[in-house]
């Protein structure tokens, strides 16, 4: 049940479970608890000094899974097949039907599901894949594990998604694909997209971790794309803990992609004790990335939930909306007229020079943030490998300098929103 106020569920013995965030007191070896905005030192048997973290007040993030998922995990365990099986068929039926798509394949994570988009849609060695450098590492390393070379691009300053037009001015004669990524919940221009990798020749594998719910003119995610790629991490508006999955249109890509997943075979385990057995063969390479019942049983109930949960989201998204563009030093990203936002992620900029002490300021007051995100080309290894140099991308530096991401999930009650917004207006607007 969702609520405002709080959620709860039932034990199997009947005996109510609070689900809502229990503060366990940590106590140190001589049992005087640390309390909220504390951070004691422990010594363990070598005598080296352990940090306990600080307790938290809202937590950055809250998962939704609850009786409905375990009784399904419970009657997944208790049958046959705990691995790829009826219930993943089941999701995967499902999450095709919400996104209006013909058809979905459920891997072990978003990472891998980009990975053989792009083998599905022909990448090979030498070619490149352009995508954003303001995106979570595992969009380009997606490129790197297809044996392609990620080339990056530079942001809308609003939106924070990838401009279209640097895009169309990364393109050489070896690029062969481009990943969008739908960032915090908002989808890129795509009709942009659409138009400049027509141009090109080029097929688009759309990132939308962070926005299955998001539409373009009303169209979901895989809909102006060759291919689509979500993630189910524990984060995510729907989760299984960890998880993925392609949506795409052609049959022979469906084919193909259920093949990559499982080391190429031409059919599951699960098929061979059905009525169509047929002897099994690999008629190519692939890798080991199907995903197994017990992730899919959590996914069949989380979305069920997923409209309740997305009302809860734009509830708290436009509170922050509200409070957070009336007070000085803060500014938002935009939402575009063609977009229905997904409400996955709440970002506020600040002055990059009080940035950090923004974000201490709110730990320090028991609030979880994080930073979504640093720009890939300012890690270490891209640095290293491709030559990215700070000032290649000015406007995601500028971004990724400022940014701080809020709790925003549908457990989060009223009050602690509230308790988020004086705290954000307390250690921005200092007295």
């Amino acid at each position: 049940m969702i609520s405002s106020t709080g959620w709860s569920r039932r034990s199997r013995r009947g005996s109510r479970i609070s689900t809502r965030s229990s503060y366990m007191s940590i106590r140190t070896g001589r049992g005087n608890p640390a309390g909220p905005g504390q951070a004691r030192k422990n010594r363990d048997a070598s005598g080296r000094i352990e940090r306990i973290p600080r307790l938290k007040k809202v937590e950055y993030f809250r998962h939704g899974i609850d009786e409905e998922e375990l009784d399904h995990l419970r009657e997944v365990l208790g049958s046959l097949f705990i691995t790829t099986g009826r219930a993943v068929y089941e999701f995967e039926n499902d999450f095709a039907r919400y996104l209006d798509l013909p058809h979905t394949v459920a891997v072990t994570s978003c990472t891998a599901a980009m990975q053989l988009a792009l083998l599905a849609g022909g990448v090979k060695p030498g070619d490149e894949v352009i995508t954003s450098t303001m995106t979570f590492i595992g969009t380009p390393n997606a490129a790197l594990m297809a044996g392609a070379t990620p080339v990056l691009a530079d942001i809308d300053r609003g939106t924070g998604n990838i401009d279209p037009a640097a895009v169309e001015a990364a393109v050489t004669e070896r690029t062969r694909a481009v990943i969008p990524v739908h960032l915090y919940g908002q989808m890129c221009d795509m009709d942009a997209l659409r138009a400049v990798a027509d141009r090109h020749g080029l097929f688009i594998v759309e990132d939308a971790a962070h926005s299955i719910e998001a539409k373009w003119n009303g169209k979901a995610p895989g809909h102006y794309g060759e291919f689509a790629a979500f993630s189910f991490y524990a984060t995510k508006n729907i989760t299984s803990g960890e998880g993925g999955s392609i949506s795409c249109h052609d049959r022979k890509q469906y084919e193909l992609l259920s093949m990559l997943r499982l080391h190429g075979f031409n059919q599951l385990a699960a098929d061979r004790y059905t009525s169509n057995y047929e002897k099994y063969d690999i008629g190519m390479f692939g890798w080991k990335y199907n995903m197994d019942s017990i992730h899919a049983a959590i996914l069949i109930e989380q979305l069920k939930k997923i409209e309740a949960y997305g009302a809860r989201r734009k509830k708290i998204f436009e509170r922050y909306t509200e409070a957070f563009s009336a007070m000085d030093g803060i500014e938002l990203h935009t939402t575009r007229p063609q977009a229905e936002h997904a409400y996955h992620l709440l970002t506020i900029l600040v002055d990059p020079q009080r940035r950090d002490a923004v974000m201490n300021g709110l730990q320090e007051r028991g609030i979880g943030v994080s930073i979504n995100f640093v720009p890939v080309h300012r890690m270490t290894y891209y640095r290293e490998r491709f030559g990215y140099r700070d000032g290649m991308f000015p406007v995601a530096e500028e971004i990724g300098a400022r940014t701080i991401s809020l709790p925003l999930y549908p457990k989060l009650t009223d009050e602690e929103v509230e308790y988020v917004i004086e705290s954000v207006r307390e250690t921005v607007e200092p007295a």
